[in-house]
């Protein structure tokens, strides 16, 4: 019984030991073929991809201008290609293919050296002149829209290929934007609402851009665009809004610009502000000159034009004294003491207001000016005024003392002694020499050498007189009176 018992139990693990060398050799069968179909299947898309690079590889080379060419409907569209080899050819074989997307490609036309062989279906739409590799498409339709292939081969020693790939759109060109404003008439602004619409009437693939003065408009928390940025809405409207806005539509083959638009937005009034074409302005305060009349001019920002009123405050009451936006003051009219104004200024559209305080004040800003002034001469202007003074005091000085003999005279003779005044009483021969005084002619006599000179009278030296001339005494005498003195009888 025991060795039965060991009898199946090495059967058993002896079979469980063969079953184990059967899936390794099972395993290592499969592992060899995997491995063979894989290198197979490389293999192959290796030997593809070889074939379909040889040309460049080995020396050709097929290039486009670029990989695409946008076209207008209804006009021709030339594709045009470029190919090189380096080594000798027997053969040149081109070929044109035409896919759309999700379909197979279809043949066009193709040649042999200089022999080409069109698809019967496109042999009047497709021209192609080989050995140059170019197609000409005439006309250009919408269902033309695709993926043109040119494939070239070049039959010598070998056959080297290569190929390339040109997509082509078709469009229609899009006519000039007209750019539509709602509401027409404007909008408030902070209150009302903006749309501008641009429309266009042909086109296909059509890009719509906003301009603001010639700058692209960006989207901001007032600004918005519809889906195809073909509608600007503006909400609500603020006075930063005005400008001249443009609508440009562009597609890939075309582009064209709206005229310009304005759109009306009322606003204000902002900035009021009072202004003077005389006196003196410190801050709100104006200084007038006394007796001048001055015109103040009130302005402020606003659509559509402000109406302005002007108030006048005095003794704590207001009234209105003119209506527009100029006032003129003068002097008389204005208290001695400061005089409060006010300019109002009221949009109509907006139902806005603004107000501007200032006060008038007479003052002689003439003699300011003219001190001012003064405190600006220069040193050389005040020496010449100091010397015309001076000469001017000297000539007056001088005209009165040439025109005031008398007191000169007088004041001589007071001056002089008692015994002069005696001999000039004896010289003339009477007793009181005041009888003598008077105005007298003085003639003077030419010298020797012209007329004969008539000789003096003499007067004896026993009178008391030494013998001068007649002329020279009777000058003496005049020189000579002493003050008014009587000699009363007793």
């Amino acid at each position: 019984m025991g060795q039965d018992a060991f009898m199946e139990s090495f059967s058993s693990t002896v079979g469980i030991f063969q079953c184990k060398i059967y899936l390794l050799l099972l395993g290592k069968a499969l592992h060899e073929l995997c491995f063979s179909c894989y290198c197979e299947m490389w293999l192959r898309i290796t030997t593809t991809f070889l074939s379909f690079t040889a040309g460049a590889c080995l020396g050709l080379k097929v290039t486009v201008p670029s990989r695409t060419v946008h076209g207008i409907r209804g006009q021709a569209l030339y594709l045009p290609v470029h190919y090189g080899f380096h080594t000798p050819a027997s053969d040149i074989q081109i070929i044109w293919l035409f896919e759309r997307p999700h379909t197979m490609p279809k043949y066009l036309l193709g040649s042999v050296n200089e022999s080409v062989v069109p698809d019967l279906e496109y042999q009047h739409k497709f021209t192609m002149m080989p050995p140059n590799a170019s197609l000409l498409i005439n006309p250009l339709q919408f269902t033309d829209e695709g993926n043109y292939i040119v494939k070239v081969n070049i039959q010598g020693n070998g056959t080297l290929s290569a190929s390339q790939k040109i997509q082509v759109t078709v469009d229609d060109p899009v006519t000039k934007p007209v750019v539509q404003i709602q509401p027409s008439s404007g909008a408030v602004e902070y209150v009302g609402n903006m749309t501008l619409t641009c429309l266009v009437e042909e086109g296909t693939r059509v890009a719509y851009q906003w301009l603001k003065n010639e700058r692209p408009v960006r989207t901001s928390s007032t600004t918005s665009f519809s889906l195809q940025n073909n509608t600007l809405h503006i909400a609500p409207v603020t006075k930063e809004d005005i400008g001249n806005y443009t609508c440009l539509v562009k597609n890939p083959v075309s582009e064209m610009e709206s005229d310009i638009i304005m759109p009306t937005i009322y606003y204000g009034p902002y900035g009021l502000q009072v202004n003077s074409d005389k006196g003196l302005k410190v801050g709100e305060v104006f200084t007038v000159d006394i007796g001048e009349a001055i015109l103040f001019y009130c302005s402020a920002d606003s659509y559509p034009p402000n109406t302005y009123s002007w108030i006048r405050r005095t003794d704590n009451t207001t009234y209105v004294i003119k209506h527009g936006p100029r006032l003129e003051v003068t002097s008389e009219k204005v208290a001695q003491k400061p005089t409060d104004y006010v300019c109002c200024a009221y949009n109509n559209v907006t139902g806005r207001r603004d107000e501007a305080h200032f006060t008038v004040i007479i003052t002689s800003v003439g003699l300011e000016k003219l001190a001012q002034k003064g405190k600006s001469l220069s040193p050389l202007a005040s020496i010449t005024g100091i010397s015309l003074f001076l000469i001017i005091s000297m000539c007056l000085l001088f005209l009165w003392k040439k025109y005031q003999p008398y007191k000169v005279i007088k004041q001589k003779l007071e001056g002089r002694p008692e015994t002069e005044y005696r001999k000039a009483q004896t010289f003339s021969g009477h007793e009181d020499a005041l009888e003598d005084f008077g105005i007298y002619e003085f003639v003077a006599f030419p010298d020797a050498a012209g007329v004969l000179r008539m000789p003096s009278r003499s007067v004896p030296a026993s009178d008391g007189v030494s013998g001068r001339d007649l002329n020279s005494t009777i000058y003496e005498v005049i020189q000579h009176i002493p003050a008014q003195q009587h000699d009363c009888p007793e």
